[in-house]
Protein backbone atom coordinates (compact mmCIF):
# COMPACT_ATOMS: atom_id res chain seq x y z
CA UNK A 1 0.00 0.00 0.00
CA UNK A 2 0.99 3.81 -1.16
CA UNK A 3 1.44 6.71 1.27
CA UNK A 4 -1.97 7.88 3.05
CA UNK A 5 -1.00 10.92 4.56
CA UNK A 6 1.74 12.86 3.44
CA UNK A 7 4.00 13.42 6.47
CA UNK A 8 4.98 16.98 4.80
CA UNK A 9 1.65 17.98 4.68
CA UNK A 10 -0.50 20.59 6.37
CA UNK A 11 -4.01 18.74 7.47
CA UNK A 12 -6.90 20.72 6.04
CA UNK A 13 -10.29 20.37 7.75
CA UNK A 14 -11.32 17.10 9.28
CA UNK A 15 -9.89 14.36 7.81
CA UNK A 16 -12.89 12.96 6.40
CA UNK A 17 -13.90 13.71 2.47
CA UNK A 18 -14.85 10.87 0.71
CA UNK A 19 -15.04 7.40 0.60
CA UNK A 20 -14.16 3.92 -0.42
CA UNK A 21 -13.33 3.81 -4.02
CA UNK A 22 -15.46 2.23 -6.33
CA UNK A 23 -13.14 0.26 -9.13
CA UNK A 24 -10.31 -0.21 -6.70
CA UNK A 25 -8.50 -3.20 -9.38
CA UNK A 26 -8.28 -0.30 -12.06
CA UNK A 27 -5.19 1.84 -11.88
CA UNK A 28 -4.63 4.47 -10.02
CA UNK A 29 -4.41 8.02 -11.45
CA UNK A 30 -3.69 11.64 -10.23
CA UNK A 31 -6.04 14.78 -11.23
CA UNK A 32 -4.85 18.06 -11.92
CA UNK A 33 -7.14 21.40 -10.98
CA UNK A 34 -6.31 25.06 -10.93
CA UNK A 35 -8.29 27.08 -8.11
CA UNK A 36 -8.72 30.09 -10.62
CA UNK A 37 -6.78 32.23 -8.08
CA UNK A 38 -3.77 34.28 -7.05
CA UNK A 39 -1.29 32.46 -4.59
CA UNK A 40 0.10 32.97 -1.70
CA UNK A 41 -0.85 32.35 2.19
CA UNK A 42 -3.24 34.51 2.15
CA UNK A 43 -4.83 32.50 -1.10
CA UNK A 44 -3.94 29.21 0.48
CA UNK A 45 -6.05 29.79 3.79
CA UNK A 46 -9.21 31.49 2.00
CA UNK A 47 -9.25 28.49 -0.65
CA UNK A 48 -8.74 25.88 1.50
CA UNK A 49 -11.76 27.12 3.83
CA UNK A 50 -13.41 27.96 0.30
CA UNK A 51 -13.13 24.41 -0.83
CA UNK A 52 -14.60 22.96 2.44
CA UNK A 53 -17.14 25.48 2.90
CA UNK A 54 -18.31 24.10 -0.50
CA UNK A 55 -17.69 20.59 0.02
CA UNK A 56 -15.53 20.03 -2.98
CA UNK A 57 -12.57 19.41 -1.41
CA UNK A 58 -9.37 17.80 -3.36
CA UNK A 59 -7.43 15.30 -1.93
CA UNK A 60 -4.12 18.40 -1.78
CA UNK A 61 -4.13 21.90 -2.07
CA UNK A 62 -0.83 23.06 -3.12
CA UNK A 63 1.03 26.79 -4.23
CA UNK A 64 3.23 26.29 -6.92
CA UNK A 65 5.42 29.94 -6.02
CA UNK A 66 5.33 29.14 -2.20
CA UNK A 67 5.84 25.12 -2.21
CA UNK A 68 3.15 25.04 0.53
CA UNK A 69 1.35 21.73 0.54
CA UNK A 70 -1.74 20.64 2.64
CA UNK A 71 -4.18 17.60 2.80
CA UNK A 72 -7.68 17.28 3.13
CA UNK A 73 -8.22 13.29 3.56
CA UNK A 74 -6.45 9.99 3.18
CA UNK A 75 -5.05 9.06 -0.78
CA UNK A 76 -6.80 5.63 -0.31
CA UNK A 77 -10.32 7.02 -0.17
CA UNK A 78 -12.61 9.40 -2.85
CA UNK A 79 -12.14 13.26 -2.93
CA UNK A 80 -14.93 15.28 -4.00
CA UNK A 81 -13.41 17.87 -6.64
CA UNK A 82 -14.95 16.01 -10.10
CA UNK A 83 -18.72 15.78 -11.14
CA UNK A 84 -19.59 12.35 -11.75
CA UNK A 85 -19.75 11.06 -15.56
CA UNK A 86 -23.51 9.86 -15.53
CA UNK A 87 -23.68 6.58 -12.95
CA UNK A 88 -19.82 6.71 -13.04
CA UNK A 89 -18.37 8.30 -9.78
CA UNK A 90 -15.70 9.48 -11.12
CA UNK A 91 -14.06 10.85 -8.05
CA UNK A 92 -13.82 7.00 -7.03
CA UNK A 93 -12.23 5.64 -9.85
CA UNK A 94 -9.28 3.64 -9.96
CA UNK A 95 -7.09 2.41 -7.24
CA UNK A 96 -6.67 5.67 -6.30
CA UNK A 97 -7.72 9.05 -7.95
CA UNK A 98 -5.68 11.43 -6.00
CA UNK A 99 -6.81 15.51 -6.83
CA UNK A 100 -5.01 18.19 -6.40
CA UNK A 101 -6.00 21.48 -6.67
CA UNK A 102 -2.76 24.31 -7.51
CA UNK A 103 -3.27 27.85 -6.99
CA UNK A 104 -3.20 29.57 -10.23
CA UNK A 105 -5.14 30.33 -13.22
CA UNK A 106 -5.03 28.41 -16.36
CA UNK A 107 -4.87 30.99 -18.54
CA UNK A 108 -1.16 31.33 -16.96
CA UNK A 109 0.23 27.62 -16.85
CA UNK A 110 1.82 27.69 -13.89
CA UNK A 111 4.14 25.69 -14.80
CA UNK A 112 5.60 28.92 -16.84
CA UNK A 113 6.53 30.31 -13.06
CA UNK A 114 6.38 27.64 -10.56
CA UNK A 115 8.81 27.11 -7.92
CA UNK A 116 8.57 23.41 -6.75
CA UNK A 117 10.56 22.38 -3.57
CA UNK A 118 10.44 19.76 -0.76
CA UNK A 119 7.17 19.67 -0.63
CA UNK A 120 5.99 19.34 -4.42
CA UNK A 121 8.69 16.56 -4.22
CA UNK A 122 6.66 14.83 -0.87
CA UNK A 123 3.98 15.09 -2.63
CA UNK A 124 5.43 13.15 -6.10
CA UNK A 125 6.87 10.63 -3.77
CA UNK A 126 3.68 9.83 -2.26
CA UNK A 127 1.81 9.72 -5.84
CA UNK A 128 4.73 7.04 -6.91
CA UNK A 129 3.73 5.08 -3.91
CA UNK A 130 0.56 4.13 -5.20
CA UNK A 131 2.44 2.73 -8.61
CA UNK A 132 0.82 5.56 -10.23
CA UNK A 133 3.09 5.76 -13.52
CA UNK A 134 4.67 8.84 -14.68
CA UNK A 135 2.37 9.07 -18.25
CA UNK A 136 -0.52 11.36 -19.40
CA UNK A 137 -2.70 9.25 -21.10
CA UNK A 138 -5.13 11.84 -22.13
CA UNK A 139 -2.60 13.80 -23.66
CA UNK A 140 -1.67 17.59 -23.43
CA UNK A 141 -4.10 20.17 -21.38
CA UNK A 142 -4.38 22.35 -23.93
CA UNK A 143 -7.76 23.57 -24.25
CA UNK A 144 -9.98 21.13 -26.77
CA UNK A 145 -8.20 18.01 -24.65
CA UNK A 146 -9.99 14.64 -25.05
CA UNK A 147 -12.40 13.33 -22.35
CA UNK A 148 -12.08 9.95 -23.65
CA UNK A 149 -14.09 7.69 -21.47
CA UNK A 150 -12.42 4.13 -22.04
CA UNK A 151 -8.70 6.31 -21.50
CA UNK A 152 -10.37 7.63 -18.08
CA UNK A 153 -11.29 3.98 -17.51
CA UNK A 154 -8.52 2.52 -18.08
CA UNK A 155 -4.79 4.03 -18.21
CA UNK A 156 -3.70 5.01 -15.09
CA UNK A 157 -0.95 7.67 -14.97
CA UNK A 158 -1.50 11.73 -14.51
CA UNK A 159 -4.68 13.86 -16.16
CA UNK A 160 -5.86 17.73 -15.58
CA UNK A 161 -9.49 18.32 -15.19
CA UNK A 162 -9.83 18.53 -18.66
CA UNK A 163 -9.73 15.11 -19.40
CA UNK A 164 -12.19 13.80 -17.26
CA UNK A 165 -15.57 12.54 -18.75
CA UNK A 166 -18.45 14.40 -17.51
CA UNK A 167 -16.61 17.13 -16.47
CA UNK A 168 -16.71 20.83 -18.85
CA UNK A 169 -13.49 22.80 -17.00
CA UNK A 170 -10.44 23.13 -18.89
CA UNK A 171 -8.00 23.46 -15.96
CA UNK A 172 -4.93 23.46 -15.21
CA UNK A 173 -4.58 25.24 -18.05
CA UNK A 174 -1.87 24.36 -21.18
CA UNK A 175 0.86 23.13 -18.81
CA UNK A 176 4.02 21.58 -19.50
CA UNK A 177 2.84 18.24 -18.65
CA UNK A 178 6.22 17.26 -18.95
CA UNK A 179 7.78 19.78 -16.39
CA UNK A 180 5.42 18.08 -13.56
CA UNK A 181 7.56 14.95 -14.15
CA UNK A 182 10.90 15.99 -14.13
CA UNK A 183 10.52 18.44 -11.40
CA UNK A 184 11.08 15.48 -9.29
CA UNK A 185 13.48 12.65 -11.13
CA UNK A 186 13.03 9.31 -9.96
CA UNK A 187 15.49 5.96 -10.23
CA UNK A 188 14.27 4.08 -13.08
CA UNK A 189 15.23 0.24 -13.35
CA UNK A 190 14.84 -1.62 -16.37
CA UNK A 191 11.31 -3.52 -17.20
CA UNK A 192 13.28 -6.09 -18.69
CA UNK A 193 16.94 -7.44 -18.65
CA UNK A 194 18.73 -6.99 -22.78
CA UNK A 195 21.26 -9.86 -23.60
CA UNK A 196 23.94 -9.00 -24.17
CA UNK A 197 27.23 -11.11 -24.95
CA UNK A 198 29.81 -10.58 -22.42
CA UNK A 199 33.56 -9.46 -23.42
CA UNK A 200 36.52 -10.86 -21.75
CA UNK A 201 37.15 -8.75 -18.70
CA UNK A 202 39.39 -8.51 -15.72
CA UNK A 203 36.82 -6.08 -14.04
CA UNK A 204 34.07 -8.28 -12.11
CA UNK A 205 30.54 -7.38 -13.58
CA UNK A 206 27.50 -7.62 -11.84
CA UNK A 207 24.46 -8.31 -13.78
CA UNK A 208 21.31 -5.67 -12.56
CA UNK A 209 18.61 -7.63 -13.39
CA UNK A 210 19.98 -10.68 -10.90
CA UNK A 211 20.64 -7.76 -8.36
CA UNK A 212 16.96 -6.52 -8.04
CA UNK A 213 15.33 -10.12 -8.20
CA UNK A 214 17.94 -11.03 -5.41
CA UNK A 215 17.50 -7.70 -3.22
CA UNK A 216 13.53 -8.42 -3.72
CA UNK A 217 13.46 -11.99 -2.89
CA UNK A 218 16.35 -12.61 -0.50
CA UNK A 219 14.90 -10.58 2.13
CA UNK A 220 11.60 -13.46 2.16
CA UNK A 221 13.73 -16.30 2.50
CA UNK A 222 15.44 -18.13 5.69
CA UNK A 223 19.00 -16.72 7.13
CA UNK A 224 21.94 -16.76 4.46
CA UNK A 225 19.09 -17.90 1.67
CA UNK A 226 20.24 -16.67 -2.08
CA UNK A 227 19.22 -15.91 -5.50
CA UNK A 228 22.13 -14.89 -7.29
CA UNK A 229 24.67 -14.97 -4.87
CA UNK A 230 28.07 -14.47 -7.18
CA UNK A 231 26.56 -10.71 -8.20
CA UNK A 232 25.74 -9.97 -4.41
CA UNK A 233 29.02 -10.81 -3.35
CA UNK A 234 30.31 -8.26 -5.07
CA UNK A 235 27.77 -5.59 -4.22
CA UNK A 236 28.34 -6.94 -0.44
CA UNK A 237 31.76 -6.13 -0.94
CA UNK A 238 31.32 -2.76 -2.48
CA UNK A 239 29.25 -1.71 0.20
CA UNK A 240 31.17 -2.92 3.26
CA UNK A 241 34.16 -0.93 1.84
CA UNK A 242 31.82 2.32 2.21
CA UNK A 243 31.08 1.38 5.81
CA UNK A 244 27.54 0.79 5.11
CA UNK A 245 27.51 -3.26 6.04
CA UNK A 246 29.35 -5.09 8.25
CA UNK A 247 31.63 -7.17 7.59
CA UNK A 248 30.44 -10.53 8.68
CA UNK A 249 27.45 -9.81 6.44
CA UNK A 250 29.76 -8.65 3.42
CA UNK A 251 30.28 -12.56 1.70
CA UNK A 252 27.23 -14.73 2.23
CA UNK A 253 25.72 -13.76 -1.03
CA UNK A 254 22.20 -13.13 0.09
CA UNK A 255 20.90 -9.99 -0.51
CA UNK A 256 18.98 -9.94 2.88
CA UNK A 257 17.16 -7.28 4.65
CA UNK A 258 20.53 -6.08 6.15
CA UNK A 259 22.18 -6.09 2.69
CA UNK A 260 18.93 -3.83 1.54
CA UNK A 261 19.03 -1.35 4.64
CA UNK A 262 22.90 -0.77 3.20
CA UNK A 263 22.32 -0.30 -0.38
CA UNK A 264 19.28 2.05 1.13
CA UNK A 265 21.66 4.15 2.58
CA UNK A 266 24.00 3.97 -0.35
CA UNK A 267 21.21 5.52 -2.51
CA UNK A 268 20.37 8.24 0.28
CA UNK A 269 24.45 8.94 0.07
CA UNK A 270 23.81 9.16 -3.92
CA UNK A 271 20.86 12.02 -2.95
CA UNK A 272 17.63 10.07 -3.57
CA UNK A 273 15.04 9.37 -0.50
CA UNK A 274 11.39 8.23 -0.43
CA UNK A 275 10.34 5.12 -2.65
CA UNK A 276 13.34 5.85 -5.01
CA UNK A 277 15.94 5.00 -1.84
CA UNK A 278 14.11 1.37 -0.89
CA UNK A 279 17.25 -0.85 -1.23
CA UNK A 280 16.56 -2.18 -4.57
CA UNK A 281 19.14 -0.99 -7.27
CA UNK A 282 18.78 0.70 -10.00
CA UNK A 283 21.03 1.66 -12.84
CA UNK A 284 22.29 4.81 -11.85
CA UNK A 285 23.12 4.35 -8.34
CA UNK A 286 25.06 0.98 -9.19
CA UNK A 287 26.83 2.42 -11.33
CA UNK A 288 28.37 5.15 -9.43
CA UNK A 289 29.44 2.56 -6.46
CA UNK A 290 30.90 0.12 -9.52
CA UNK A 291 32.98 3.77 -10.31
CA UNK A 292 33.76 3.67 -6.82
CA UNK A 293 34.51 0.10 -6.22
CA UNK A 294 36.18 -1.45 -9.56
CA UNK A 295 32.74 -3.46 -10.63
CA UNK A 296 30.95 -3.06 -13.93
CA UNK A 297 27.09 -2.80 -14.89
CA UNK A 298 25.02 -5.20 -17.19
CA UNK A 299 21.58 -3.98 -17.89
Amino acid sequence: MGEIWIKEAERLGDGSIGGAMDSPGAPGRVVWHTTESGHGNTYFKNIGDYLIRQGVEPHILYDPNTDRLGQYGPLNQSARALRNDGGTRTNRTGKVCIQIEVLARANTPFTGYWKPGPNFKALMRAIRSWGVPDTWPGGSCAPGASRNRTTWATKGGHYGHCHVPGNDHWDPGNINTSAILKAVPRESTPAAPKPATPKPSTTPTVDLSNLIAAARRDPGLKQGGTTHPADVKIVEAALKSEGLLGASYAKDGSFGSLTRAAYSAWQRRCGYSGSAADGIPGKASLEKLGVKRGFKVKA
